[in-house]
């Protein structure tokens, strides 16, 4: 993992859990039902991070007998966890607490801290948020968002990023909701603003949901490596055709690589034993991702 994936992390954590903190004093002073919802936003984010944090330490395992191909996907495992928490926990529970100020509405008091504690999770949140993004810019050279978080194997940093974008948007939800609270002095709205905060964490959890899934089950290389890999094998002289190209991100940094050819059928096998060294240490010195190469000598498909 990059290390500026992991000071990302690391500054989510830290300012998670100083907010988490000042939330819910500020709901326990207020008895706002949209701060004790925030609260609970940035608890779990901050538990979030501790899991993703743990899953980059698991997955640096070097591989064993029992795990011969590594623990890469560890990570991949522990951000679908991350996922079923935002969803469980954040959404979940601020839903339950909206629903119930909905229907017994109370009055915040000293609605002036509320906003104070919104206006410094702001800036903190805002802080790792910018952090997030300026580490998912480098990832995309130029590729749109949704192209570049379909294509990353890598779900940390964007995992990181829609957290606090959800978070940024959950704070704007819950000074809308204090302010028409006390305003229109309806204090439903306050647990409305505790609503629309878990509607907001499940959408981002089922969507990184799904992601992470997807890196869970297993992705092929992006296109540009595997047509790489196929020119180098068929531009081999021993090679007559390339039957097929296979690959699987067992990590971030983790391809494992099978390639099936077939090689001329007056060619010694003590020249075809050659050929796949040459072969894989070509391919590896040009992608040093691909970590694991198995080639295949067999017959073109009729």
């Amino acid at each position: 993992m990059a290390h500026g994936t992991r000071v990302v992390i690391y500054a989510a954590l830290v300012g998670n859990a100083l907010i988490a903190v000042t939330k819910f004093i500020a709901a326990a002073v207020t008895g706002s039902a949209a701060m004790m919802a925030e609260g609970i936003h940035s608890l779990v984010d901050t538990g979030n991070q501790v899991l993703l944090l743990h899953g980059m330490r698991r997955a640096k395992q070097p591989a064993d007998a029992r795990f011969p191909f590594g623990h890469g996907k560890e990570i991949y495992f522990w951000s679908f966890v991350v996922a079923i928490m935002v969803f469980a926990l954040g959404s979940g529970v601020s839903i339950y607490e909206g629903v119930h100020r909905v229907l017994h509405p109370e009055i915040v008091t000293d609605p002036i801290v509320n906003y104070i504690v919104l206006a410094l999770a702001f800036a903190f949140e805002g802080v790792a948020w910018w952090m997030a993004w300026r580490e998912f810019g480098r990832q995309r050279r130029g590729r749109g968002i949704a192209e570049t978080v379909q294509s990353s194997k890598d779900p940390t940093t964007f995992v990181v990023l829609f957290e606090d974008s959800a978070a940024l948007l959950g704070l704007v939800v819950a000074a809308a909701g204090l302010v028409l609270s006390q305003v229109l002095e309806m204090p439903v709205f306050d647990g409305i603003a505790s609503i629309g905060i878990g509607i907001i964490l499940a959408f981002t959890a089922i969507w990184l949901a799904m992601r992470t899934k997807s890196l869970l089950i297993g992705e092929a290389a992006e296109p540009a490596l595997v047509a790489d890999v196929t020119r180098r094998a068929g531009a081999l002289p021993p090679v007559v055709a390339v039957n097929e190209v296979l690959t699987l991100h067992m990590g971030p940094d983790y391809v494992l690589l099978n390639i099936s050819v077939d090689f001329a059928d007056d060619l010694p096998v003590g020249d075809i034993e050659q050929a796949i060294e040459a072969l894989t240490r070509e391919i590896r010195s040009a992608h040093p991702r691909i970590q694991r190469v198995f080639i295949e000598a067999e017959s073109r498909p009729s």
